[in-house]
């Protein structure tokens, strides 16, 4: 028997919404067709936006968005975006497809996806291609009220009322496609850039976002942390947070793998490098600790998620894959992670939303289907704005060989809003379930109620067959105190516990 500890008296920090947030670029099928058919098509719309598509999303309660990249935000030059749709300027996405971009999803449309979804808006700007000036111009478009050139451009299409901007990426991967730019050079700019993204109306502060690194890339943060973080020009200053990107690729760059066919090799090997985000995040936070000790700025990891070969017959710049009950557990085992670094981890990004890399939804034509990520994130929603908990869990090493080893299980627990104790579990075994102990210190359980995510490894959801892998109700626990309950995890799972104390 493996115990779960947890201590609800002990509370560790605060568990930001945004740790569940999404990201949606110009890529693929993921914004058209995925989020947005336009106001003439026969699928259900609202001003353009697929309705079944905002249903299911409003039901995980996405808390913000990202858009509109990504290696796109830094060759989007926001005007091609507005005004009325004929007369928009049309391009070719470069770095996705090279198909091509109308415009026809721009800034306006933006906003009323985040109306209709109820969720936070951050938005990256162009840094490799685009000038101060072009950005400084955006933010006053969107953000400012009086009479000045740009909101007077946003009236005459409409849009009288200024927007809220809760989040503002300057530039995005900009030591790669956003202009493979030294740490030093791009912290320089960011000095300049950020200058010009103003709080135009009091009370609306834009939490600014300087590119952070690749992966292990340490030496990056170094040069932009020690470039532009003055701690008493911080307070609402320089930055507010500091991105991370890191993709779970289980094989390599090159032959990334399967979604859908793998061996149970190939399954430990996928999660021992999902399991490396808290590495990277203990050790860009160590980074970040020597300029920072107050933690004011936070870790944005802004685009995480599984990376595989696209699915047979379809572009390969367009970036579809399946979703199994393999992502369900890279799903389950990061939100974890992000939960455990509330500290410092302030907001997380799954790439991407629809259609494209780790999908929480995907859709043909008019069919729509609820992958097992998505059905994570519905369990996981209950830890949005509540605050993390002191808990432990006792873990063996599991796996096929040694170089990818990981722990049979993870948590994360929480003290919800509703004033119960929210735990989730992962069982990382392909094969074998486990008994768990659970024991809350010094707090008397009246109810436990569970609830369920997983099967065989490579159980995944079709249009033929949408309800395969769904989230059921989890009965097997059995109270042994008063205080005390034990539970069998099933292998390759994700669990979340609901208890009232």
């Amino acid at each position: 028997m493996f115990k779960l500890c947890i201590n609800p008296s002990n509370k560790k920090g605060h568990i930001n919404p945004e740790l569940q947030g999404h990201f949606s670029e110009h890529l693929g099928r993921g914004i058209y067709e995925g989020l947005f058919v336009g106001e003439n098509s026969d699928i259900k719309n609202e001003n353009g936006m697929r309705s079944d598509v905002l249903e299911a999303l409003k039901e995980i309660k996405v808390p913000v968005l990202r858009w509109p990249g990504g290696c796109f935000a830094d060759e989007y030059h926001w005007k091609d975006g507005i005004g009325p749709k004929e007369g928009r300027k049309k391009m070719i996405n470069t770095h996705w497809g090279g198909v091509v971009e109308d415009n026809s999803f721009g800034t306006h449309e933006f906003f009323e996806l985040c109306k209709q979804l109820g969720c936070k808006t951050y938005v990256n700007g162009n840094v490799g291609s685009g000038t101060v000036q072009e950005m400084q111009e955006w933010v006053e478009y969107m953000t400012f009220e009086g009479v000045s050139p740009m909101a007077d451009l946003r009236k005459s299409h409409g849009r009288e009322e200024a927007w809220d901007v809760d989040f503002f990426g300057v530039g995005n991967e900009n030591w790669g496609c956003g202009g493979n730019m030294p740490p030093e050079y791009y912290a320089g700019l960011y000095r300049r850039y950020q200058t010009y993204v103003r709080d135009y109306r009091p009370g609306k502060h834009i939490n600014k976002v300087a590119c952070g690194a690749n992966a292990d890339d340490y030496s990056w943060t170094e040069g932009v942390m020690s470039t532009c973080f003055k701690a008493p020009a911080n307070v609402h200053g320089f930055m507010d947070g500091i991105s991370l990107h890191y993709y779970t690729v289980p094989q390599n760059w090159e032959h990334k793998g399967s979604a859908t066919d793998f061996d149970e090799k190939e399954w430990y090997q996928t999660l021992s490098k999902t399991l490396f985000m808290e590495t990277l995040i203990k050790n860009h936070q160590a980074v970040m600790d020597r300029y920072d000790k107050e933690k004011k700025v936070g870790i944005i990891v802004d685009e995480w998620g599984t990376w595989y070969d696209v699915e047979p017959g379809t572009n390969p710049g367009f970036l579809y894959q399946q979703n199994t009950v393999r992502d369900a557990l890279v799903a389950g085992i990061n939100l974890n992670v992000f939960n455990k670094h509330c500290d410092r981890v302030i907001m997380a990004n799954i790439a991407q939303m629809i259609n494209v890399l780790q999908s929480v939804i995907l859709t043909d034509k008019d069919k729509m289907v609820k992958t097992p990520t998505y059905h994570v994130f519905n369990m996981y929603k209950h830890h949005q704005d509540a605050e993390l908990l002191e808990s432990f869990i006792e873990t063996k090493e599991i796996g096929l060989v040694d170089e990818y080893k990981v722990p049979n299980l993870t948590e994360s627990v929480s003290l919800g809003k509703d004033g119960k104790v929210h735990a989730t579990v992962t069982n990382l075994s392909a094969s074998e379930s486990y008994e768990i102990g659970l024991s809350l210190t010094d707090t008397e359980i009246k109810s436990i109620k569970g609830e369920i995510v997983g099967g065989e490894i490579h159980l995944h959801n079709t249009f033929e067959d949408p309800e395969k892998v769904t989230v059921k109700a989890f009965d097997d626990i059995k109270a042994t105190g008063k205080s005390e309950a034990v539970l069998t995890i099933p292998a390759s799972s994700v669990l979340h516990l609901e208890i009232e104390i």
